[in-house]
Order: structure tokens, then C-alpha cells, then sequence
């Protein structure tokens, strides 16, 4: 990994392929299916043909907030609030649902407009006025702590972002957000609030193909990852051993882990959150292997933690470890961290295939691409450029099988 250079995972992408906007049916969108180097198009209404019919597909149900808030000072300046994750309360949960005051770490655009002063935004709750205002602490990094605070306590804070926030649609979007994005930059089985993206490969998921899906002997459980914005971050870098990776959380449950642990080689992971979360979870468990003492709360994956623990560990005693872990504490579910980047070079442990859409060079996500397919991720990013697919968010389908 001290040798790979982004410059190395770079295309020509033209700017009329990105996709500005979702098809007007999910499913119709364009599928690329890749197997044993053969690579061929198709209607994603069409990937249960192509899905071997004994496979486990994994999906992210994680549910995009309303993260983006736009306040405008006296001055006329717009101060744009991107919420990241929350830090008081610290769970997603409690923090969203919280009808006190709370504090996110966030984005904050046109920064140098904002010098000091408490910013507010007004709006309508059962037909009266009340004020959310946003209260800088101090720096995060590279983002801020902001304290949140409404005079409505009727409200949960999650309340009151649907009703003044906007959809945090990615920025190679170039417009703004509209009804439309409410619905459609939501997966169709979204259920738990938090991200701050969309899990992209499983916009094309209807109710239609999953019936289909079912009907061939085809599985699903699902986990959840909350998407945080730093799966847009570029690679600045040449070296991407300089690249420091984001952190998301993730929660999957105990019934799961066991549904993982007797499908070993039938996985199919939609989405490279669910690839991330996957293969972390094999990680967690060698080092729970490794180091028994390790605390439930700090259970979490640095970013190349994964390429120094050497281990023989099998997928089979690292699930083992994690399940005995929960019995032992009586929990139902693991709550973790990762910061995994996976890189060409990497083992999957878990992966068996995956669903994702079109990735921006020099960017993480195409690494992971890479890794999973080797040098053909080329053959399959020019195909797919040559026959016209849509690109990123919004755009086409692959199902990546080996």
C-alpha cells in the first residue's frame, strides 16, 4: 500500500455522464455484470438472473436526515451546516430524538462570514413560529463542534431538521435539492436515521425486483452503516498511505452475525458501506482473538489496522468470537467504528460479489473497486463509459462477481 499511487486509478469521465438526476423507475436503470472477465449489460430490473440463487445478499438500511441547513446572517451572508455525526448525545439515536439541546460535528460553508455570534433560522411547527440556532464551540479538525438549540419542546431535534434541513445531496450534483430528492435519494428499505449520503447501489432495489429476488432462492439480511460525508472526501495525495480515511459507525445484530457465519461464500454485500462493514466485522473479531480485554464501547477498526495484524484466524472462529463477545454481555446487537480503506492488495474475507454503482477516479471507493477486480477494473470503467452508463449517485448499476 506504501506504493500505490492515486494517479494510478484515474479515467477520463465526462461531465455529461454524472447523473444530476435518479430514472423515473429505480429499476430501470442500466446493470453491468461482470464475471469470470466477461462483462455484459442489462436492466437492473433483470439482476436476480444474474445473482447466483443460493447467494445472502447484505443491505445498509441506514435512512439520509435532513443534514444540510442553511442560515442567513443580517448581513445577507449564507452560513451552510452540514451535520456529520452527533457528539452530545453521542448515539444517533438519543441524539435525534433528544427535545434538549445538542452538539454535532459539522461542515460549516462560508466559514469567514461567520466570525462570531449565534446563527438562527425560523419555522413553523402547528401553525406557530419558533427558532433554531446554532452555537460555534470549537474546531473538530477539520469541522466544528456546533451546538444546536430550538424553542420548541414539542420537538425532537431530528423534528426539527426534517422540517428546516435540506437533503445533503453530493456535490458533484450541481443543483439544488428538490421534493423529488426526498424520496429518491432514499433506499426503498431505509429505516434507521443518520447518514449524511445515501447507500447509492441500493437506490435500484423496488419491491418489484425483490420479489423476483425471492422467488429465485435469494436471501437478505441487513445491517446498518451511517454514511458520513467524507465517503466524498478526494484523495489529495499521490500516496494514498497519506490519505487519512473518515470514520463511520455501524450496528448489526446478533441473529445476523450468526445468519453471516453459515453463508460463509454466498455473500453478496449492496453497496460499499455494506462491503466496509462486512469485512471490519472479520477484523473485530481477530482482535477480540487477540486481545480478549478489548472494551465494548472502543470496539473499532483504525484505518490500516487490518494490513498489520497478520492472523490465520478463520472467517468462522472471528464470528465465533464476536457472537460469544455479545452472549457474554447479554446484547443483541454490536455497535462499532471503522475507518477501514481497502486497498488493491487486500484479502476479503466476507465479500463473495457486490452491487455498487460508479465511482469518481482517484477516489477511495475505487481502490475498493480495484481491490475486489484487480487491473480489469479498467476494461470495466471503459465499458461502461463507451455504452454510455450513468455515473455516481445517481447513475447505473454493476454487480461485481468473481
Amino acid at each position: 500500500m506504501r506504493d500505490i499511487d492515486i494517479n494510478d486509478y484515474n479515467y477520463d469521465l465526462p461531465s455529461d455522464l454524472i447523473a444530476q438526476y435518479p430514472v423515473n423507475e429505480r429499476d430501470k436503470s442500466q446493470l453491468l455484470i461482470f464475471k469470470e472477465n466477461s462483462i455484459v449489460k442489462d436492466s437492473f430490473s433483470n439482476i436476480d438472473q444474474y445473482i447466483p440463487p443460493d447467494s445472502l445478499l447484505v443491505f445498509n438500511n441506514t435512512r439520509v436526515i435532513r443534514a444540510r441547513i442553511l442560515f442567513r446572517k443580517e448581513t445577507g451572508a449564507v452560513i451552510e451546516i452540514l451535520c456529520l455525526e452527533p457528539l452530545v448525545p453521542f448515539d444517533y439515536a438519543l441524539s435525534l430524538s433528544s427535545k434538549e439541546s445538542v452538539e454535532w460535528k459539522c461542515i460549516v460553508g462560508n466559514l469567514k462570514k461567520w466570525k462570531s455570534g449565534i446563527l438562527m433560522i425560523q419555522f413553523k411547527f402547528n401553525n406557530n413560529q419558533y427558532f433554531l440556532s446554532a452555537e460555534r464551540l470549537q474546531s473538530e479538525g477539520e469541522a466544528w463542534r456546533i451546538k444546536f438549540s430550538w424553542n420548541c419542546k414539542d420537538m425532537s431535534f431530528g423534528e426539527v431538521i426534517e422540517t428546516t434541513g435540506h437533503i445533503p445531496l453530493p456535490p458533484y450534483i450541481n443543483r439544488k435539492d428538490e421534493a423529488e430528492d426526498i424520496e429518491r435519494y432514499q433506499t426503498v428499505y431505509s429505516r434507521i436515521k443518520g447518514s449524511v449520503a445515501a447507500p447509492t447501489a441500493g437506490l435500484h432495489f423496488t419491491d418489484h425486483v425483490f420479489e423476483k429476488i425471492k422467488s429465485r432462492g435469494i436471501r437478505s439480511v441487513e445491517l446498518t452503516l451511517h454514511v458520513g460525508a467524507g465517503t466524498f472526501q478526494p484523495v489529495k495525495a499521490d500516496n494514498i498511505y497519506d490519505h487519512e480515511m473518515h470514520c463511520e459507525h455501524f450496528s448489526i445484530d446478533i441473529n445476523t452475525i450468526g445468519i453471516l457465519l453459515e453463508n460463509q461464500g454466498k455473500i453478496i454485500p449492496v453497496g460499499t458501506t455494506s462491503v466496509r462493514t462486512l469485512e471490519s466485522l472479520y477484523w473485530l473479531g481477530v482482535k477480540l482473538i487477540q486481545n480478549p480485554a478489548e472494551s465494548f464501547p472502543k470496539l473499532s477498526l483504525r484505518q490500516w489496522e487490518a494490513y498489520e495484524m497478520g492472523t490465520t484466524i478463520s472467517v468462522t472462529e472471528s464470528l465465533n468470537a464476536l457472537l460469544n463477545y455479545l452472549k457474554e454481555r447479554n446484547l443483541t446487537k454490536l455497535q462499532a467504528a471503522t475507518s477501514i480503506m481497502i486497498v488493491p492488495g487486500y484479502e476479503f474475507r466476507l465479500t463473495n460479489g457486490m452491487v455498487t454503482n460508479f465511482h469518481q477516479p482517484r477516489s477511495t471507493l475505487l481502490l475498493l473497486i480495484s481491490a475486489w477486480t484487480g487491473y480489469r477494473w479498467k476494461n470495466i470503467y471503459t465499458f461502461a463509459v463507451e455504452n454510455k452508463f450513468r455515473f455516481l449517485s445517481y447513475g447505473d448499476s454493476s454487480l461485481l462477481l468473481k
